[in-house]
């Protein structure tokens, strides 16, 4: 059984992951009306791999005897300069979403839930990941300054670039 502040500290992570689903699905929106295919793809299997984590929160807290909160949400921002602004809000995203998986963590260090704690090692190993390939990307674009032509292959090789399966996602990533 999970302890009220350890349920609501989860029910609040479900919220950011609910709500990083919808930061992303705004952003493949804008880069498909701007024809950037590769990107939108991108972004749209993320939005999806979010929900994934979202779920696999809500089954958890379910299953040790509490009960996941369905909360509301705000519209995220839709409208971006450019595709490198899209990645650098990304990053300040994933970094966010990290700040607060490590104040999951560390509480249920405090109240020694080593069950929950063990639980939310695969959320700090998937942090690392999502911090990295945006570094990766944003490295790109740095590279590809103002270069349009640059930006077509960019985006053309984006488009192989996949988010991983939600079907590996919900198995833990295996």
């Amino acid at each position: 059984m999970l302890s009220k502040n350890i349920e609501k500290l989860l029910n609040e992570q479900v919220q950011l992951e609910f709500e990083s689903s919808q930061f992303y699905l705004a952003m493949a929106s804008w880069a498909e009306a701007k024809g950037l295919n590769g990107v939108s793809g991108f972004l749209y299997g993320q939005a999806d791999e979010e929900r994934v984590h979202m779920l696999k929160l809500f089954h958890f807290i379910n299953e040790r005897g509490s009960h996941a909160a369905v909360g509301g949400s705000k519209a995220p921002k839709a409208k971006f300069k450019n595709v490198k602004e899209v990645f650098e809000d990304l990053l300040k995203h994933e970094l966010a979403v990290t700040h607060e998986i490590n104040k999951l963590v560390d509480a249920c260090l405090k109240e020694k839930d080593y069950t929950t704690h063990n639980f939310l090692q695969w959320y700090v190993s998937e942090q690392v990941e999502e911090e990295k390939q945006a570094m990766t990307i944003l490295d790109k674009l740095e590279l590809l300054g103002e270069d349009r032509g640059g930006l077509y292959l960019f985006d053309r090789d984006l488009a192989s670039m996949t988010a991983a399966p939600a079907a590996d996602a919900a198995n833990g990533g295996k």
